[in-house]
C-alpha cells in the first residue's frame, strides 16, 4: 500500500524533538539543584519540576502515537462509489460553486476532524492527480465549515479513472491547531480508491467536491471513516 508509515515517522520525529526539549529542561533543573543543593526547598522544587516534565512528556508521547495512528485502508468495491477522504463527522452537505478545479456548481461534503480522529486522508476515487494548489491563509477554527474560504488549504483534483473527463476534488483545510498540511502526492500521481494521500496535523477539515449527478449518501451528523464510508454514488 502506498505511503505506509509516513504518519508513524512524523510521530517519531515529534516525540524525539519533545524528548530533547524535556531532557534539556531536566538538565537545567539538575544544574540548579547541584548549585543550590544546600537549600532543601530549591532541591525539592527541582526534583518536582523534573518529575512533572517527565510525566508530561510521557503523556504527550502516548497522545502523539495515538494521534498519528494510520489504519490500513479497506475500501468497498463497486463502480461509481466515492469514499470518504477523511475520518470525522460530516457537518455540511450542499451545493456550492467551486471555480478553481470543478469549474462551476458542484456538491460539497464537509467533514470536521477533531483532535481524536485519524488525520491521514485517503483518495476518494481511483484516478490521477491533475490539479494541486496550496493556498496560504489564516488559521481560524476548523469547527466552522466556511473556514475553507479563509484558512490555509491544499486543493487536490482527481481525474476519475472510472469515468474519463470526470472531476473529483478534495480540499485539505488547516485549523487553529492544524498548522501543517503534508501531502503525500504530487501532480501526475495515480492512486487507487482508498490510497493514503495526505496528513493534517492536529484538528482540521476536509471538503469533498463532486459533480451534481452524484447521489449523496451521507448527511450532517454522520460519522465517517476514511477510505471506507461511501459518501456518494453515481445516480
Amino acid at each position: 500500500m502506498k505511503h505506509t508509515g509516513i504518519a508513524r515517522r512524523a510521530a517519531i520525529r515529534i516525540i524525539f524533538a519533545s524528548l530533547v526539549f524535556t531532557m534539556g529542561a531536566c538538565c537545567v533543573a539538575a544544574a540548579l539543584y547541584a548549585l543550590e543543593r544546600q537549600s532543601h526547598l530549591l532541591s525539592t522544587i527541582c526534583l518536582v519540576v523534573s518529575l512533572v516534565l517527565g510525566a508530561v512528556w510521557m503523556l504527550f508521547a502516548v497522545f502523539t502515537i495515538y494521534f498519528f495512528r494510520d489504519p490500513e485502508p479497506n475500501s468497498p468495491s463497486g463502480p461509481g462509489l466515492v469514499v470518504s477522504p477523511g475520518h470525522g463527522k460530516v457537518d455540511a452537505v450542499g451545493q456550492i460553486t467551486e471555480a478553481q478545479f470543478m469549474g462551476g456548481p458542484c456538491h460539497r461534503i464537509s467533514t470536521f476532524l477533531s483532535v481524536i480522529d485519524v488525520h491521514v486522508q485517503n483518495a476518494p476515487v481511483a484516478g490521477k492527480i491533475v490539479f494541486f494548489k496550496a493556498t496560504a491563509g489564516q488559521f481560524l477554527s476548523a469547527l466552522k465549515p466556511e473556514s475553507g474560504v479563509h484558512n490555509e488549504n491544499v486543493l487536490l483534483g482527481f481525474a476519475s479513472a472510472e469515468s474519463p473527463g470526470e472531476k473529483i476534488g478534495v480540499r485539505l483545510i488547516a485549523g487553529v491547531l492544524a498548522r501543517r498540511i503534508v501531502p503525500f502526492v504530487q501532480m501526475g500521481d495515480e492512486l487507487q480508491r482508498g490510497d493514503r494521500m495526505s496528513l493534517i496535523q492536529f484538528g482540521s477539515r476536509c471538503d469533498l467536491y463532486l459533480p451534481l449527478h452524484y447521489k449523496i449518501k451521507v448527511k450532517p451528523g454522520d460519522k465517517v471513516v476514511g477510505s471506507q464510508t461511501v459518501m456518494a454514488a453515481k445516480s
